[in-house]
């Protein structure tokens, strides 16, 4: 297992002495929402959502000696410090990763130079996410792309400068509403007038009542809408842009000559 804290450091669990018995998601858990209608038989399905998703993992640590078993105990209970949240990543599927906290108390139950111990992690948000982001090269040597994660070439792009294009989705559907661990970015550069960035297959549109010139950058970040450093979110339609599942089909108008659009932002799964 590695664990990243939110500062970006990287512990490899077994470069510490710690070895990874089993790890064991939880099958996600769905929170039904139903309303009564007098007169009818039964409720009306008014959606689904998932709650938080439990990760079971079983830890075994070995201790050069004696004196050495309750500093690795002690270093065991540092790393997984619980008071901020921190990513966990299994061997067999390294390029996916889950915002975890542990979920109580645990203890490391010690045979001679070895402990034993389980701990549960809670993923608030209910999906692992991509290690990689849109704006990293979709190659094997990018070293944060596997098998499984929904990609079937290296030709992907995220950016664009033609007033019609597509942007793949290899995850769930993405909503910006939602609580992503890391936002949808979408960043326009250049020159426009009365922006408008429309998602032909969700059906979304954003629209920016305002101009920009060839040099300013309007960014839209999950539910935030910046001109360079200063919110316009008032200056909008105060709509947002969702992903769906594939292949989205985009168009803009009111643009300049020159301008640039960039999408960056992970895949989550199931």
């Amino acid at each position: 297992m590695i664990v990243t804290k939110l500062n970006g450091v990287r512990y490899d669990l077994n470069s510490l002495g710690i070895t990874l018995r089993e790890f064991s998601p939880q099958s996600p858990s769905p929170v039904h929402s139903s309303v009564s209608i007098e007169g009818m038989h039964g409720e009306a399905d008014v959606g689904t959502v998932y709650g938080p998703r439990i990760i079971n993992c079983s830890f075994y640590v070995k201790a050069r000696d004696s004196a050495d078993f309750p500093l690795l105990r002690d270093e065991v209970f540092a790393l997984f410090d619980s008071r901020q949240s921190f990513y966990i990543t299994e061997q067999y599927n390294p390029e996916k990763r889950w915002l975890v906290k542990s979920n109580g108390d645990y203890s490391i139950d010690q045979k001679e130079l070895y402990g034993f111990f389980d701990i549960d992690f809670i993923s608030y948000f209910p999906f692992s996410e991509s290690v990689g982001t849109t704006l990293n090269p979709f190659t094997t040597d990018a070293g944060v792309w596997q098998v499984g994660q929904g990609l079937q070439t290296d030709e992907y792009k995220y950016v664009h400068t033609t007033r019609k294009f597509s942007v793949y989705n290899a995850g769930i559907e993405i909503d910006p509403r939602q609580l992503m661990p890391t936002p949808l970015n979408i960043t326009y550069k250049g020159s426009s007038k009365n922006l408008v960035i429309t998602n032909e297959t969700t059906g979304d549109t954003f629209k920016y009542y305002g101009t920009s010139s060839s040099s300013d950058s309007i960014l839209l970040s999950g539910v935030q809408v910046k001109k360079n450093s200063a919110s316009v979110f008032g200056q909008t339609n105060r709509k947002l842009v969702r992903l769906a599942p594939g292949w989205n089909q985009f168009s803009l108008s009111g643009i300049g000559e020159g301008f640039k659009i960039s999408f960056d932002f992970r895949f989550y799964y199931l």
